[in-house]
């Protein structure tokens, strides 16, 4: 798929530890001593070469599948279609063109700050290690952001209701802060994520379908009025995916 994504889950504060209890009992009872990986579970490739040819094959996807589900996470990404930010971007900026990493960092970040502000709740922001380069990127994002807030043209992102800089040193707590693949948090959002980007492309997609009615994704705590700013941002999808009418969850408003 022709798509760029960052995204990860929203946790109380509160239930992070049952969370990290709950994850490393799920690796234990399959004898796993290594990070979950979506690409590598989806591919059945590296240290998950096994799931190839196992019996346990089924069993493994459904445990893990009702594993997830039953996690207090809220699930929220930014999905850029790559051909499609080229195409409505390239021309107005030519080679000044912002980082396609830069803005769904941005996105990302601005939605999940609104959603934990509304809910009277600081953010904390841990990213999954990728390299030096990239996390430094990272977390010059977010100063940035705290200093001069969003990098969008004003009178295009008017109607976003963009938060100020004064917003984002408010609602963050502190720098962001790199973890390794080993963290729970860091492997459950990483298994989010593809479900999330594929539903863009492929609404009746089951992972994607199955996140949906267990609510486990911001567009189910928010109402319809509010996805456009809080939801699940699927950019430059015009034309090139599905997107535009997600489908509801018990828990939608």
């Amino acid at each position: 798929m022709d798509w760029f994504a960052l995204g990860g889950v929203l946790v109380k504060g509160e239930d992070v530890r049952a969370l990290n209890n709950t994850h490393n009992a799920f690796l234990d009872k399959w004898g796993i001593d290594y990070p979950l990986h979506s690409t590598k579970i989806r591919g059945g490739y590296g240290k998950f070469g096994w799931l190839k040819d196992s019996p346990d094959r089924d069993v493994f996807f459904s445990e893990l599948n009702q594993h997830l589900m039953c996690l207090p996470v809220i699930g929220i990404a930014c999905v850029v279609h790559r051909s499609g930010y080229v195409e409505r971007y390239k021309q107005r900026y030519d080679d000044r063109i912002l980082q396609m990493c830069r803005t769904a960092f941005c996105i990302l970040t601005e939605r999940a700050a609104k959603f934990s502000g509304m809910n009277g709740r600081r953010l904390e922001i841990h990213f999954e290690e990728s390299g030096k380069r990239e996390d430094r990127d990272i977390a010059s994002y977010l100063r940035d952001l705290k200093r001069n807030g969003n990098p969008f043209n004003a009178a295009t992102s008017n109607g976003c209701q963009p938060l100020a800089a004064t917003d984002y040193c408010r609602i963050i707590s502190g720098d962001a802060k790199r973890v390794k693949k080993a963290n729970p948090l860091a492997q459950v959002a990483d298994l989010l994520l593809y479900p999330m980007a594929k539903g863009g492309f492929q609404m009746t997609y089951p992972p994607y379908c199955d996140l949906i009615a267990h609510g486990k994704l911001i567009d189910c705590h928010v109402s319809r009025s509010e996805r456009p700013i809080l939801g699940i941002k699927y950019s430059c999808f015009d034309g090139n995916g599905v997107k535009k009418q997600r489908p509801e969850s018990p828990q939608a408003f």
